[in-house]
């Protein structure tokens, strides 16, 4: 069997794909040889050459389905979704209103679940089928403090995951990625200054935050042949997690003496 990374010839749409982790992963499949599409509530500032962009908010389902349609009937086929569009501010789930819940789970798992079913309409028409990747978070495998509804709405994304996949087999795949610390443009909103953003990224194992291009590297290989008899996975890309706060303590302990 060859070691075939190449999307030639495949189309690919990512929510949220101008900036961050979707830059990341748009700029892979272009690499990778994939026609990319990538949609946002606002037309960016720069866009990569060689991406289309197309306006839409992924909450609204009508939305979607027009947005599914126009690249179908431009492209004649979508055979790669990455769901990428996400995120949530921080909030104290006490305090944060009830509509402020509603949209986080809205927007991190309803969202990925009508991109994917307007998706899969197109792909199970195909040939070839199609691949979907969704992108969770290590907020859905752990407590998410501060982000208790975006946490939540990540795990659930994971089961969706596993479920759509035996649901839309043998024709669609459908895969996650449990992504954890990005190094992108906003991190120092998340995490202070330089120092911070490193002392950060000391906490885990691989000593640093991930890049943007290696989230996007590894959809890359969950939606190319290579990876043509997984579905229902959900990978871990975390540089091997955080390092359990009890050892931290241990070794502190130590120290002192």
């Amino acid at each position: 069997m060859a070691l075939d990374l190449r999307l030639d010839g495949a189309v690919a749409l990512v929510t949220g794909g101008v900036r961050g982790v979707g830059a990341g992963i748009t700029g892979a499949l272009l690499d990778a040889g994939a026609t990319v599409v990538t949609c946002a509530r606002r037309e960016p500032e720069r866009l990569a050459q060689g991406v289309e962009f197309q306006r839409c908010d992924v909450r609204e389902p009508d939305d979607v389905e027009q947005l599914v349609e126009r690249i179908a009937g431009r492209h004649g086929r979508l055979d790669v979704v990455v769901n990428n569009a996400g995120g949530a501010p921080f909030a104290d789930a006490a305090t944060a209103s009830a509509n402020f819940h509603t949209k986080v789970v809205a927007l991190n798992l309803l969202a990925p679940l009508t991109v994917a079913r307007c998706a899969n309409a197109v792909m199970q028409q195909q040939d070839r089928g199609g691949s979907i990747v969704n992108i969770s978070s290590v907020s859905g495998a752990r407590p998410s403090p501060g982000t208790a509804s975006y946490g939540a709405a990540k795990a659930g994304l994971d089961n969706l995951t596993a479920s759509l996949a035996v649901e839309w087999a043998p024709k669609v795949r459908v895969n996650a990625l449990r992504v954890g610390m990005v190094r992108t443009e906003q991190a120092q909103l998340h995490y202070g200054d330089g120092e911070g953003v490193e002392a950060v990224g000391a906490t885990v194992p691989l000593g640093r935050l991930a890049e943007p291009e290696e989230i996007g590297a590894c959809v890359a290989f969950l939606a190319s042949p290579l990876a043509s008899y997984v579905s229902g996975a959900t990978l871990a890309v975390h540089g091997g997690g955080e390092v359990p706060a009890f050892l931290a303590a241990a070794n502190a302990r130590h120290d002192k003496e």
